[in-house]
């Protein structure tokens, strides 16, 4: 007999979940069109059937092997969304500078220039990563001498001098010298605190400085200013 109890208990808990489990994919308004009274804007009434749904989505998603918050994601396929980098810096950049071209009524097509902003980001690249920077500090700044072949030495000499303007608007003496295989940059100035800072920039500080990098990007794209 207890036996035969055992089975039972077993059979009517396996009856509950798939009762729990086909009220769970009844749609709003179901009871209604088999006779029942349709709840859609009445007040929920709890009943023993509603009870037991209840707790069984509650142990479904609290269980570890359950629908939980992790659970639902999976099925969704995606619910998190889409990656958001493009996987390369200067595809990036372009694909941003676009994207604004396309949204703005007022762009021109016939100026507009995508090569010559993917030119700037591989010097930009050139100077970041391969030049050599030999830097000498300076009672008043720093000086640097900045190096490279191929590539590089085309990228330092655009980029370095066009960059002094930009310093200048920041009120430091800034000046380059041009060299075979590079640039001298020269920057200086008549404020301690500011000798120091020069000193701790380096090459690389001081060539970030200054916020017209992006604008900068969007008007070459544009084909309004090209260094």
């Amino acid at each position: 007999m207890a036996s035969w109890s055992w089975k039972l208990g077993l059979a009517g808990l396996a009856v509950v979940a798939a009762t729990a489990y086909a009220v769970a994919q009844m749609p709003p308004g179901h009871g209604a069109m088999h006779g029942g009274p349709d709840t859609q804007g009445a007040t929920p009434q709890t009943n023993h059937d509603g009870s037991m749904h209840d707790r069984m989505m509650k142990m479904m998603q609290g269980h570890p092997g359950g629908m939980g918050q992790h659970g639902m994601m999976g099925m969704s396929g995606g619910m998190a969304g889409q990656p958001a980098m493009p996987g390369q810096d200067a595809f990036g950049a372009i694909q941003e500078v676009v994207q604004m071209l396309e949204a703005d009524p007022k762009t021109d097509w016939s100026k507009v220039n995508i090569a010559a902003l993917r030119e700037h980001l591989i010097d930009m690249n050139e100077v970041t990563l391969h030049a050599n920077a030999t830097e000498r500090p300076l009672d008043n700044g720093l000086e640097v001498v900045v190096t490279g072949d191929g590539r590089t030495l085309q990228a330092i000499k655009r980029m370095v001098p066009a960059h002094v303007s930009e310093l200048v608007k920041l009120g430091w003496d800034a000046k380059t010298e041009e060299m075979p295989n590079g640039v001298k940059l020269t920057v200086t100035t008549s404020d301690v605190k500011q000798v120091a800072k020069l000193k701790a920039l380096g090459f690389m500080g001081i060539m970030v400085q200054g916020a017209h990098h992006q604008m900068h990007h969007l008007m070459m794209a544009k084909g309004e200013h090209v260094h």
